[in-house]
């Protein structure tokens, strides 16, 4: 053996020999582990209730594939069964009802329908509230539903009543506070037409006369200081059975000549009864008045008899 060799040898049998050698462990162990495994239990249990819950929810709201509950997307747009509450401004271009069922808007204070321009500008309103319906637009149009005709328009300058028969059913009548063209004024079968003005004149103008027809009854016109009858070319014509006209004062003349005829003819016919025949004379300012017919006429002098208010 060299020198090397038992060098060697003796080193080793001089180094300390260790029966249990130590080993070191790799991982999580104690209150870190305990920690992590709470953790992961709580995730997996939030991670079951929210599927839950979400389970739940498709299940209430009723999703499918064509939509969510009442709403159904169709390739026409968007179909609502039932009733819908839209909390926030609703934007459509169209809303149909079903062809079954009416069409119902319903608010607690009032329902407004606003229409505006490409600028955002506020064209026209509709405003149903409690007490009133109101429109604020340029031109508002009512229009038959058959034939589209317009049977009430009103603008700024005018209203137009197109139907063929306005009828008006409050027991105070129509009430206009100025003048009313019409061609045409009738009242309904068996009932009275009234014209009336409480505290003014009534005028009734037109370009080439006034017809006024009463079928089947009376025609009265009366007033509380003077009724005017002109006529500016042509005449007056009154064509009847009978003609009246009640309260006239009776004319009286009385002259120099007439008086010492009357006082000298002391004759037995003085006695005779009094005339009661009468004529209609007329003054030259227009008033009327009665006179007693025979000879002694007064319609030709009645210079004195005019002079009665």
């Amino acid at each position: 053996m060299t020198r090397e060799q038992y060098i060697l040898a003796t080193q080793q049998n001089s180094l300390p020999r260790t029966e249990h050698p130590q080993f070191y462990p790799v991982g999580i162990y104690g209150w870190r582990k305990r920690c992590l495994y709470f953790f992961v239990l709580l995730l997996l249990v939030t991670m079951i209730v929210n599927l839950a819950m979400t389970i739940w929810i498709l299940k209430v709201m009723n999703f499918t594939v064509d939509g969510m509950g009442n709403l159904r997307v169709t390739k026409k747009g968007i179909r609502l069964e039932g009733i819908s509450e839209f909390l926030l401004p609703l934007y459509v271009k169209e809303i149909h009802s079903r062809k079954d069922s009416p069409l119902v808007l319903q608010s607690d204070r009032n329902v407004t329908v606003n229409a505006r321009n490409h600028m955002g500008q506020l064209t026209g309103q509709l405003t149903i509230g409690a007490d009133a319906v109101e429109a604020q637009c340029k031109r508002f149009e009512v229009r038959a539903s058959e034939s589209g005709k317009v049977l009430f328009s009103a603008d700024e300058d005018e209203i137009v009543i197109g139907a063929d028969r306005l009828k008006v059913t409050g027991t105070e009548g129509a009430v206009f506070g100025h003048s009313v063209e019409t061609p045409h004024i009738r009242a309904e079968p068996s009932q009275d037409l009234k014209l009336e003005s409480p505290t003014r004149s009534l005028v009734m103008e037109a370009p080439r006369g006034v017809q006024v027809n009463a079928a089947a009854g009376d025609l009265k016109a009366t007033c509380r200081k003077e009724l005017h009858l002109q006529s500016t070319e042509g005449e007056i014509f009154l064509n009847a059975d009978t003609i009246r006209l009640g309260n006239l004062p009776v004319g009286s003349f009385s002259s120099s000549s007439s008086s010492s005829s009357s006082s000298s003819s002391s004759s037995p016919s003085s006695s005779a009864p009094r005339q009661t025949i009468y004529e209609l004379c007329v003054c030259p300012n227009g008033k009327l008045y009665l006179s007693p017919a025979g000879a002694s006429s007064t319609c030709q002098s009645s210079s004195n008899i005019c002079l009665w208010s």
